[in-house]
């Protein structure tokens, strides 16, 4: 049992360390990436914005790409896309958490089984012992049972810890994916069509 909590313990920590990675990358500074976004939108220049987007990494950029997308479009529309968007990029974030998960989880019932099997090699080897059991064939057995019980407690906690860091982290995210399509359509549905009503008022009084 000791070799399988050991390679539980490999693939949790492998998991942990690429998601870390995944979401770290997809962690932009939404309220400083939005400003910026709003900068070049109010000098009318849609396209360099849909390309900052796509230069940008993570979801965020992703929704509000989608926003842009559809700036001219009404509302329904416009907040149909945000949605769909962000639907698209919630189950890349929660990926391998489940695994992790399960590792914490099971990892206390694989140490009971060793526990268990540790205990039974004793009484076995009482058995074959006959009516003097050594000191050793216990001591030997208590070993195997309180070791695999400290080993699956060793795995169990880092991964429960490792579970709830990343769960914390996808729902940051979460918010930061709310924020930014609710600040990026509000945007465009007042302050943005201003701008391009203003723009084409002061063409035609040129004009």
């Amino acid at each position: 049992m000791m070799w399988v909590l050991v390679l539980m313990a490999v693939i949790a920590l492998v998991l942990f360390i690429e998601r870390t990675f995944y979401l770290h990358r997809g962690q932009i500074r939404s309220t400083a990436f939005v400003d910026g976004i709003k900068n070049i939108l109010a000098k009318r220049r849609i396209v360099e914005a849909l390309t900052l987007c796509e230069e940008t990494p993570g979801p965020v950029a992703a929704v509000v790409k989608a926003a842009l997308i559809h700036a001219h479009d009404d509302e329904t529309r416009m907040r149909y896309a945000v949605q769909e968007a962000a639907v698209v990029e919630l189950p890349a974030l929660e990926r391998r958490l489940g695994s992790i998960a399960a590792i914490a989880q099971v990892a206390p019932m694989v140490g009971l089984l060793g526990t268990v099997l540790g205990m039974a090699t004793t009484f076995h080897d009482f058995m074959q012992g006959g009516q003097y059991a050594t000191a050793q064939s216990l001591s030997t057995g208590m070993w195997h049972a309180l070791l695999a019980t400290a080993g699956s407690l060793i795995v169990a906690i880092p991964a429960h810890l490792a579970y709830h860091f990343l769960h914390g982290r996808v729902r940051s995210l979460v918010r930061d994916i709310e924020w930014a399509g609710n600040e990026i359509m509000r945007y465009l549905l007042i302050d943005y069509r201003r701008i391009e009503v203003s723009s084409e008022t002061s063409e035609s009084v040129e004009k």
